[in-house]
């Protein structure tokens, strides 16, 4: 009574609960002066997840194999949940033969382990020293220590969650201190992984996000743990995995044994999959449309996933989920003020800049009546044509401004077009020279910025194979009313051998006439050649 008194005493100092089961082990081999102790944590399907054993030595343990799963004798106090004492355990029906290397055993005493009123696990005994058999004084003294085992296991996991609770609320913490610094989505979840593999003590986590044309199929966008950069960009189908369950229902799916689980879906050879067992994925919301999926895994033969962990994985998920999306919503408010910031200079821009440009036109216009001489006349002409362009140009930008980020098939010409004659500069020796003029990005659909783009190439190759000029200027406009497109391409060198005037080189004349477009090819003043392409845009 004294010894089992210290074991008690012993127990409820334990917090963590690791330790505490192994005292529990530790001090029923000592109460009843057993060879052989063991304690097996109840799982998923009234299986065995977990099995501490005390006498064994490891070499020998690891000789033995995976440890047993709660068939047998083992089994029949899980079935059975009262007190079990056998003289021979071999002798009992329900006896299996032992695996090979495992040490003899004849004597066994077994006791439940409840905690409040779950069957938490059992505790197991085998061979009595000195070749004696557990009496009854055993049996009561293992039954009083399993009920003190309770309580001590109950504390250490109330102590074990409220410790994951603040580990969880710290990480949350840190995510969003991570997304509030700017820190690119890819490196959050990386964090996201790192973070849920430490609070539900994981040897692995992924991060699945859809992909695909239609979202069928998941692709690992990061992961933490053994061989976590090959699995990075590997990518599987969606439909009958584990993971794309968890996706498409929006529900925690967990599994003790990924083996003999055909949705865990293996990420390819040497990934160490087949020596993963319990598996846990959780759905990662992305947005209304999307979701992906958060997959823990540890080794096998460790204990599975619990509802309690599964739960707070879940939740864990859910927040991090939140956190994202609060951060694209505060990247979209960012952009917005842009938007917002540029409409205000556009307005300015008109308001101000144009119109004191335009009556300043107007009242030199006005002037020119009452100037004597043809130069001064021709001067103030001048001012005025070069006032009428500046106000062009002006209103140009304006329309840029308001229409940024329609993207209603504008292909971005402003910024192809200087790429466009950048790569043509390789092949003619020299650079030429662009001017774009009129709102292309907002007016252009994107199949014409395609044959834009192609007519450009085309000419600009052409004059680099057949005309010999040493100078090129490329002229796109299109009008403030988006009606129509002029491309013209104009060069120093003389129109190809073979070729009229007034008929184009055959790939730039074919891209025009796809829709409905004029090219045409004809000598300039100083012995060049300009080829010209218009075409009429789709009104809105």
């Amino acid at each position: 009574m004294h010894g089992l008194l210290n074991a008690v005493m012993n127990l409820g100092r334990g917090l963590e609960l690791s330790q505490v089961l192994r005292g529990i082990v530790e001090a029923a081999v000592e109460l009843t002066d057993a060879e052989y102790g063991a304690l097996g944590v109840i799982g998923e399907g009234q299986r065995l997840s977990q099995f501490l054993t005390v006498g064994i030595p490891d070499d020998s343990a690891a000789r033995i194999g995976r440890p047993p799963r709660g068939r047998g004798i083992l089994g029949e106090l899980i079935r059975h949940p009262v007190p079990l004492r056998l003289t021979d355990l071999t002798r009992h029906p329900g006896s299996l033969r032992l695996p090979e290397h495992h040490p003899p055993m004849r004597s066994f005493l077994g006791v439940p382990i409840r905690v409040r009123d779950e069957v938490f696990g059992n505790l197991y005994l085998t061979e009595k020293r000195d070749g004696a058999d557990f009496d009854a004084d055993d049996e009561a003294l293992l039954t009083t220590l399993a009920k003190a085992a309770g309580v001590a296991v109950d504390n250490a996991r109330r102590y074990h969650d409220s410790r994951r609770r603040e580990q969880w609320l710290e990480a949350l913490g840190e995510i969003g201190r991570t997304l509030l610094a700017g820190t690119e989505t890819r490196a959050v979840l990386s964090l996201i992984a790192r973070r849920a593999s430490e609070l539900a003590d994981a040897d692995q986590a992924v991060v699945l996000l859809p992909s695909g044309p239609h979202g069928d199929r998941l692709t690992v966008e990061t992961a933490h743990g053994p061989d976590a950069e090959n699995l990075t960009g590997l990518s599987f189908p969606a439909h009958g995995s584990l993971a794309g369950q968890a996706a498409r229902t929006g529900r925690a799916v967990a599994v003790a044994d990924a083996e003999n689980d055909p949705r865990v879906h293996p990420f390819g050879a040497g990934d160490g999959t087949d020596s993963y067992g319990p598996v846990v994925a959780v759905p990662l919301p992305l947005d209304a449309a999307s979701c992906g999926a958060l997959r823990l895994s540890r080794r096998s033969g460790r204990a599975a996933f619990d509802d309690t962990e599964v739960l707070l994985v879940s939740r864990f998920a859910d927040q991090a989920a939140l956190a994202l999306e609060l951060a694209r919503r505060r990247a979209e408010s960012g952009e917005l003020a842009v938007l917002r910031e540029r409409d205000r200079i556009a307005r300015d821009l008109h308001d101000l800049a144009v119109q004191r440009l335009f009556a300043t036109g107007m009242t030199l216009r006005s002037t020119t009546r009452t100037l004597g001489g043809a130069d001064a006349v021709e001067r103030v002409g001048r001012a005025v044509r070069d006032l009428d362009t500046t106000v062009e140009i002006i209103r140009t930008a304006i329309f840029e401004l308001r229409s940024a980020g329609d993207d209603r098939g504008g292909a971005g010409l402003r910024r192809r077009m200087p790429e466009a004659v950048r790569l043509a500069a390789r092949s003619l020796g020299f650079g030429p020279a662009l001017r774009i003029e009129g709102p292309v990005d907002s007016t252009v659909p994107a199949e014409i910025a395609e044959q834009v783009l192609a007519v450009t190439a085309a000419a600009l190759d052409g004059i680099a194979r057949h005309t010999g000029a040493t100078r090129a200027d490329v002229v796109l406009a299109v009008p403030m009313t988006g009606d129509r497109l002029t491309l013209t391409v104009t060069d120093d060198g003389t129109v190809p051998p073979g070729h009229k005037s007034g008929d184009g080189p055959p790939g730039p004349r074919s891209h025009a006439e796809r829709y409905g477009g004029t090219l045409t090819v004809e000598s300039t003043a100083d012995s060049g050649t300009r080829l010209t392409w218009r075409t009429q845009l789709p009104a809105d």
